[in-house]
């Protein structure tokens, strides 16, 4: 009884270790634009921060500042991985304590209702970061299907040798026309080179 608690209480730990990094990740979703092998460009986005490569090895990362400004599905993303985090730590927490092999947490019948209670928060744990994973990733394919959604499709244009991210193209409606439009000088040509 004692290896399967033990392996048990590995698995848990384990799991909610990769949970903390996949919630630190920037590869959330990964745009990328190649036409050749040393113009290739990776566009990075995470819950925390965006970022942007490319093949030469430069790499530049710009985080959210506020959160007024995150769309809200992101926001919804990550408060479920943060409660997924904290259950998670809080489960790890339990789990050692409920263990028979333990000192602490006083008789066998307490310390089966404290395992018992651990599971129970890895579950609510596994739920929250399924649920945020679950909604992130709807919302990239419902926008990557979308026929009236172009900036996923046409993401960064290539335009030059030295120019990674020249112009956007979006859709502005249902009733318009693509309009290219000149990015801002914080978006020039050398804004990720």
């Amino acid at each position: 009884m004692s290896r399967a608690q033990i392996s048990a209480l590995v698995f848990g730990v384990g799991g909610f270790g990769a949970l903390v990094a996949a919630t630190a990740s920037n590869e959330w979703k990964v745009t990328t634009r190649a036409s050749s092998v040393i113009t290739a460009t990776w566009v990075y986005q995470g819950l925390w921060m965006n970022c942007a490569g490319n093949a030469l090895g430069s790499f530049h990362c710009r985080p959210h500042f506020t959160i007024f400004k995150v769309e809200g599905y992101i926001q919804a993303c990550r408060g479920l991985m943060i409660a997924a985090v904290s259950l998670g730590f809080f489960g790890s927490i339990f789990a050692l304590f409920g263990m028979k092999c333990t000192k602490v947490g006083g008789s066998d019948k307490a310390k089966a209702k404290i395992a018992c209670l651990a599971g129970i928060v890895f579950i609510l744990s596994g739920l929250c970061s399924m649920t945020g994973c679950s909604l992130y990733a709807n919302k990239i394919t419902t926008e990557f299907f979308d026929p009236l959604y172009v900036e996923q499709k046409m993401g960064y244009a290539y335009n030059g040798a030295t120019s990674v991210m020249s112009s956007r193209t979006k859709y502005p409606g249902a009733g318009g026309d693509l309009k290219t439009t000149n990015p801002s000088k914080q978006f020039d040509k050398n804004a990720y080179v």
